[in-house]
Formats: C-alpha cells, sequence, structure tokens
C-alpha cells in the first residue's frame, strides 16, 4: 500500500509534465505563422537595408572594359547622409509640417471625441462616420482630390472668394504649401485619432460622470475635470501615431508634386529616399538614410513616450 500511494503522484506528475509540454506545442504552433510573416516582411528587408547601407558601387577598369562592383564602405554612406545638405533642409520641413499636423489633428480628434460622448448628441452614428470617412479614403486618392482643388483653374475655393469679392487664397505659394499639405494629412488622420479617443471614453465607467453631474458640474466641467484626464493614455497614444505618421510623410507631397513647381523631390526625408533609389538608382545611401530616419523616429517616439508617461503620471499622482 505504502509503495502504490508513492507511485500515484509521482505517475500523476508525469502525466501533467506531458500535457504542459503538448499545450506549450501547440501554442507555438498558433504562434508560427505570425512570427514567420514578420521575420519575412520586417526582420529580413530590415537586415538587408542595414546591409546595403554599408555598400557602394564602385568602377574597376577604363571605357567600355569598366566593370561595376560591390564594395563595402562601412558607415561612409551614413557620413554622407548626415552632411548632406538636402536632408537637412527636408528635416527641418518635416519639423514644420509636424508642428501644425499633430497639434491640430489631436486637438479636433479630442474635440469630435467628447462632442461624440455628450449625452444630448445628435446623428451621433452618422457623425461618428461622417468623421472617420476621410480615413478610408486611400491617401493617394484623397491627395489626388485635394491637389486638384487646389489648382487655381478649377479651385472651387478660389472661385467661392472671387465671388465674395475675397482675396483669392494661394494654395501653391512657397510658404502656403506647408498648409495645403498639413490639410490633407489632417483632414485624413482626425478620424482614426478620433475612434480610438472615443473608445477610450466609452470604457470609462458612466457611475464616474453621473457622480460629477449631481455634485453640480456641467457638461464642460465634466469634460475638462473628468474626461479629459482619464483620457490621458489613450492621448499618449494617439500622439506617438501620429508622430511616426508625420515622420513617414510621403503621399501627400508627392502625389502634388506634378500639379506644382514648388515640392522638389527631396521636399520630404522619404521623397529624397525614393529619388535616391529609384531615379538616380543610389540604393545604397537611400538604404542609408532609411536606416537614419528609423532609428531617428524609434528615438524621437522613446523620448516623447517617456516624456508624457511622465507627466501623466505625475498628474495622476498629483
Amino acid at each position: 500500500m505504502t509503495t502504490i500511494t508513492r507511485t500515484v503522484p509521482v505517475e500523476r506528475r508525469k502525466a501533467l509534465r506531458r500535457r504542459r509540454r503538448k499545450l506549450s506545442s501547440t501554442g507555438y504552433l498558433f504562434v508560427l505563422p505570425a512570427a514567420a510573416f514578420f521575420t519575412v516582411f520586417l526582420l529580413i528587408p530590415i537586415g538587408y537595408t542595414v546591409y546595403l547601407s554599408t555598400k557602394a558601387l564602385r568602377v574597376s577598369g577604363l571605357g567600355i572594359v569598366g566593370r561595376r562592383r560591390e564594395v563595402s564602405v562601412g558607415l561612409s554612406n551614413y557620413v554622407d547622409a548626415i552632411k548632406d545638405p538636402e536632408l537637412v533642409h527636408s528635416l527641418l520641413r518635416l519639423v514644420v509640417l509636424g508642428l501644425v499636423i499633430v497639434p491640430i489633428m489631436l486637438g479636433l480628434a479630442t474635440l469630435f471625441a467628447l462632442l461624440l460622448d455628450a449625452p444630448r448628441t445628435r446623428f451621433g452614428n452618422f457623425s461618428r462616420l461622417a468623421i472617420f470617412l476621410p480615413y478610408s479614403v486611400p491617401i493617394v486618392v484623397a491627395s489626388l482630390l485635394w491637389g486638384f482643388m487646389y489648382l487655381p483653374s478649377v479651385s472651387p475655393f478660389r472661385y467661392a472668394a472671387g465671388q465674395l469679392g475675397l482675396p483669392q487664397p494661394q494654395f501653391f505659394g512657397a510658404h502656403s504649401i506647408f498648409l495645403s499639405v498639413a490639410n490633407i494629412a489632417i483632414w485624413g488622420g482626425t478620424g482614426f485619432n478620433m475612434v480610438v479617443l472615443y473608445t477610450n471614453l466609452r470604457a470609462i465607467p458612466a457611475e464616474l460622470f453621473d457622480a460629477a453631474r449631481i455634485d453640480g458640474c456641467t457638461e464642460v466641467q465634466v469634460a475638462r475635470y473628468v474626461k479629459l484626464p482619464m483620457l490621458r493614455p489613450a492621448v499618449v497614444l494617439t500622439t506617438i501615431f501620429s508622430l511616426i505618421a508625420t515622420l513617414q510623410l510621403f503621399n501627400e507631397p508627392f502625389s502634388l508634386a506634378p500639379l506644382t513647381n514648388v515640392i522638389p523631390t527631396t521636399w520630404v526625408p522619404l521623397m529624397k529616399v525614393y529619388r535616391d533609389a529609384f531615379i538616380n538608382d543610389d540604393i545604397y545611401s537611400a538604404a542609408a538614410t532609411s536606416v537614419l530616419l528609423a532609428l531617428g523616429t524609434l528615438l524621437l517616439s522613446t523620448i516623447v513616450l517617456r516624456v508624457l508617461n511622465t507627466k501623466t503620471i505625475g498628474g495622476d499622482n498629483s
């Protein structure tokens, strides 16, 4: 009897171990497709881009007998990219666009989310759909639509201003082009950020709002002192999304470039990468610039995330 009572727990432990190993193997099988896609479509391209960024083409020989060969140049492409004035100027333009796009887009998204969450909002479903609809339009199509509305000969805005006796706006000026590009990005991105913020608002317990109203708070005070503080984590998330999207700005100015001569081929960094890789046939310097942009995006996102999280935690503690 003593032997039986000792061996049964041992056999049970072995069965439990086998069951855990089987469950663990099953879990890995579920993860395998996602891991394969992540490796094939993200890790391998990143590794290949880093590899190309350390290479360059060199010509050996003279005349028609010369031969092009790929050689390793170390960090030379990175040094050239950092010293390139075209990249510096494109980054400065991107900073100006970011200072316009991010605050206005997040401000509008927050305002729309608060209005849609108000208890007396009418046509809420229609309003949510109308605000989100621009995000579902492909950005190239949206850029072309706005581009034709910017053209002086067919612009409805210039026609309306002329009929009203107002100065006709110039959308393709040296300075106004920043607002024209920013308008397209804001028009397309506000709906996505609004949905994120609105969803976060709907997850807040309604008892908090009811308690504030019982204490005599108006809807404006409820929004200011209850809803906005609880939206801070979602605001941090949408800020990071907006910064990354701004750093990846490409389709809007690239689609508008054929309609005007104020947008050069290096107007934003990704346009410079496109020109180097597919027009100048210099994929090596384009790869180095891409890696620098990726590292800059990662660094800026990390800094902003830490700063905003610190302020959010500090605000909550206070």
